[in-house]
């Protein structure tokens, strides 16, 4: 059934979804016309991921409705989705890459010609799909010899082949170089000039600006308002996003940094490609230093390549003037530079170890006698900074996952104090823990850097930025775009450096 073109393809009505103690979408209400490309903003949680996993089936309504061309969604999950023509790029690559470009485009509905498989075939039907767009990818390649961008331009292809009514693109550009974004916008640009709807998530305001019409503005749950993308300027789409939130901050009393010295950390001409392009900064002994940005902004691929995990193609990295051209995590670690992960359950933490070992790992040698651990100096020196860092927990000895994140979170940082690290990395510190450990966090955090330590504290969540940092650097495609500091330090001064187009 083909829609016309004068309604819109898919309404969202009164749309609400609770989960425990949390309501992520309150009377949602959406409509997108065929050939119309919408732009889908707002901060980290404020409801978008709910909305699209209830456009895609992947989470049922409690209220409200959602129809595809006049039918509506129900209950019948993601099949029932498909089968009204919503198709779902998610920002997370799904491809096989031992596998071809063809075969991934067919994955999971594989064609056949009686009992065997019918490669031929697919590989027409993916070369079909390609010259519509005027992509140039060989059918048959295998998908892990593939660019990055080429690699998105196959997910994509894959759910347009299914001629889907409504295509949602989740960050479709977060991981690619700039060069790169022009070919798939290009391509998203000729999908909806073929009259499918696109609704088109992304924090990177100026590519927005060149292909959406229009874009909703979401809010604490709340679908805010949607507005005419040219029409709109930037400083409106920031207080849409931010409501009321950056009048409600409340800055601790602003300390005195001397930034006269020699910094404890010095960053020159960084670059990981894709995500890091140029970046520069400095750190001083007793400063936060805040790296605030959009979704792949390259906030944490700096933290990572300064600690040694990730290796830059050009730049260098100096703690206290020694300069290392090529930093090795072994290397950064003797000179006294620690990072806290943004993936706290799987990076951050050995679930299963106890608390006292979970913060002595950095160290062993100064609780061991030779090849030995002695346990009564793992349980002193984990009970001072249990008692340091007011870490809630039953034991010494109980295993971590039992705690609380912000805890948890509490011990990854101890770990580094335990090794004796000037220079504290903290990459989303206080990602799923609640308002009350977030405090703590922050006055741990500040009360560190009064100690000496310098440290680069980065969020996703831009309004907690000025309750805790000194001055705080705006990343945008890899770049620092803006310094603020003092007065200027606000999330929407924040926001607005890391969107502006």
């Amino acid at each position: 059934m083909t829609a016309d073109v004068t309604e819109p393809v898919v309404v969202v009505d009164g749309v609400t979804k609770h989960y425990p103690g949390v309501r992520a979408l309150t009377d949602a209400d959406l409509a997108i016309r065929p050939g119309e490309i919408r732009a889908l903003l707002g901060r980290n949680g404020a409801g978008k991921s709910t909305l699209i996993r209830a456009l895609s089936g992947v989470e049922g309504v409690d209220k409200g409705s959602i129809a595809v061309a006049g039918e509506r969604l129900g209950e019948g999950g993601v099949r029932r989705a498909v089968e009204l023509g919503i198709s779902t790029v998610h920002q997370e690559l799904s491809l096989v890459a031992e596998l071809s470009v063809a075969e991934n485009m067919y994955l999971g509905r594989w064609l056949r010609r009686g009992q065997a498989i019918d490669y031929a075939a697919m590989r027409k039907g993916a070369a079909e799909v390609f010259e519509r767009l005027g992509i140039d990818i060989d059918p048959a390649a295998p998908v892990g010899s593939l660019s990055l961008a080429a690699r998105q331009l196959v997910e994509i292809c894959r759910a347009v082949r299914e001629q889907p009514r409504l295509l949602i693109l989740d960050e479709p550009t977060s991981a690619l170089a700039a060069a790169e974004v022009d070919v798939v916008l290009d391509t998203v640009t000729r999908i909806a000039s073929a009259g499918v709807a696109v609704l088109y998530v992304s924090h990177r305001l100026e590519e927005i600006r060149r292909i959406a019409h229009s874009a909703t503005v979401m809010r604490d749950g709340r679908i805010v308002d949607t507005v005419d993308i040219g029409a709109a300027d930037t400083a409106h789409i920031v207080s849409l996003m931010l409501g009321d939130s950056a009048t409600q901050v409340e800055r601790p009393p602003e300390r005195d940094v001397d930034r006269t010295g020699l910094p404890l950390l010095s960053v020159r001409g960084l670059a990981v490609p894709p995500k890091v392009v140029d970046v520069s900064f400095d750190v001083f002994a007793g400063e936060v230093l805040g790296l605030g940005g959009l979704m792949g902004s390259g906030r944490t691929e700096v933290l990572r390549a300064i600690a040694g995990f990730t290796p830059a193609t050009s730049g260098t990295v100096s703690v206290d003037g020694r300069e290392i051209g090529n930093p090795s995590a072994a290397v950064m670690k003797r000179l006294g530079v620690g990072m806290t992960p943004e993936d706290r359950k799987n990076e951050g933490v050995v679930p299963l170890l106890g608390v006292d070992e979970n913060l002595v790992l950095s160290k062993f040698d100064s609780v061991s006698s030779g090849p030995t651990v002695l346990p009564g100096k793992v349980r002193a020196a984990a009970g001072k900074l249990i008692a340091r860092l007011s870490i809630a927990t039953a034991s010494a000895r109980t295993p971590i996952v039992n705690l609380s994140g912000g805890n948890q979170q509490k011990a990854v940082i101890g770990r580094w104090l335990h090794a004796g690290s000037r220079v504290l990395l903290l990459d989303e510190p206080t990602r799923g823990v609640d308002v009350q450990s977030k405090a703590e966090i922050y006055r741990l955090v500040r009360e560190l850097a009064d100690n000496g330590a310098a440290i680069v504290f980065v969020s996703g969540e831009l309004e907690e930025l000025p309750l805790v940092c000194d001055r705080v650097l705006a990343l945008r495609e890899g770049r620092v775009v803006g310094e603020l500091i003092g007065s200027d330090l606000t999330t929407d001064s924040v926001l607005s450096a890391a969107m502006a187009a």
